[in-house]
């Protein structure tokens, strides 16, 4: 397990565990995802504190590993585009170590923790047109509120809906831009050594255990942070930004199901699945059911918007539910309620 001591790996060990497996986490605990979070505060496994990208490091913790599970990675939009350089090293090339590592060790079936930013801009049909694909929002219609892409034959309106897993990648930042490159890598390194590969592509990920509002935190975080200093969150552009808010456990199931199912799968092939509860909402209506529960002020719509922010991306799930037997089980209400009241990451 990469990244295995973060928001989203620390649940999957805890998930393996309760399946009977055992566990060992390689993770840096860099700062930034990790803040002062003390070592003995993890799930109970072997941890190995080192970075994916030092080769000696990762050739060590493959010994008597069967499988291995890649969380680790820099998430988040980031401060600016500064941080390219950081994106690419943590993701890429530390997705290459590995792979190299796990060629030469003979360890030949992985999950990898893959992201719906791959898709861009998610789908959209025009009366007239039928489903299209819109090109990135103008500089100029953000600043005057014009949120929503428009036909790219017609300028007409456009209606969101569900992208599947043979969509077009359109990936439209840097985070983007590497997490695509990590399935690009993966889907090398199982052609060329006949391992057995599967990526979940999961949606807005949100739950206990959540990092505070750095730059490479998600929403939900922002939110949760927000509400916690006694502060309104802050919505940007109009708030009716259309997401998919899946749970973390629901998304440590995922991964549990696929690591047991990956030896079925074909040899020298990366599958994708998305990862996500199949029910849509907007970004204003997870601020407002979030501040309800917590008991705070209600959200502000601020019109603001970041480059690089996608208008509308929610997903089928059904491929994973008919392919690999997992389906969200945590209700957006229930998960939300959970989460108002459970503490953040320091």
């Amino acid at each position: 397990m990469t990244g295995g001591s973060g928001f989203i790996g620390s649940q999957v060990v805890r998930a393996l565990r309760a399946r009977g497996h055992e566990a060992v986490v390689m993770d840096a605990l860099l700062p930034s995802a990790h803040g002062s979070a003390r070592e003995d505060a993890r799930p109970a496994a072997e941890l190995i504190r080192a970075d994916v990208r030092d080769p000696a490091a990762v050739a060590a913790a493959l010994r008597g590993v069967d499988a291995v599970c890649h969380q680790a990675a820099m998430v988040g939009l980031g401060r600016d585009f500064s941080d390219a350089p950081g994106y690419v090293d943590c993701n890429d090339l530390g997705t290459a170590v590995l792979l190299a590592a796990m060629a030469a060790a003979g360890v030949g079936d992985l999950v990898l923790a893959g992201s719906m930013v791959v898709y861009g801009e998610g789908r959209f049909d025009c009366p007239r047109h039928g489903t299209v694909r819109p090109g990135p929002r103008q500089v100029s219609d953000l600043a005057a509120g014009l949120f929503e892409p428009r036909c790219p034959a017609c300028a007409g309106e456009l209606r969101p809906g569900l992208v599947d897993e043979d969509a077009r990648v359109d990936p439209r930042n840097v985070y983007a831009a590497t997490k695509l490159a990590q399935e690009h890598l993966a889907s090398a390194w199982a052609r060329a050594t006949g391992g057995r590969a599967v990526v979940l592509r999961y949606h807005n990920v949100y739950g206990p255990g959540m990092p505070r509002d750095t730059p490479y935190a998600g929403v939900a975080s922002f939110f949760r942070s927000a509400l916690e200093r006694g502060e309104a969150p802050r919505v940007f552009e109009d708030g009716r930004q259309r997401r998919d808010f899946v749970h973390v456990r629901d998304i440590a199931a995922a991964n549990v199901t696929a690591l047991e199912a990956v030896r079925g799968r074909a040899d020298g092939v990366l599958s994708a699945f998305n990862a996500g509860s199949g029910i849509p909402h907007t970004v204003g209506e997870m601020a407002a059911a979030l501040a309800a529960a917590y008991g705070g002020p209600a959200p502000v719509v601020t019109g603001e918007y970041r480059l690089g922010d996608i208008r509308h991306i929610t997903a089928s799930s059904e491929r994973a539910a008919t392919e690999l037997g997992w389906r969200a089980a945590i209700g957006f209400g229930e998960g939300i309620a959970e989460f108002a009241r459970t503490p953040l990451r320091v």
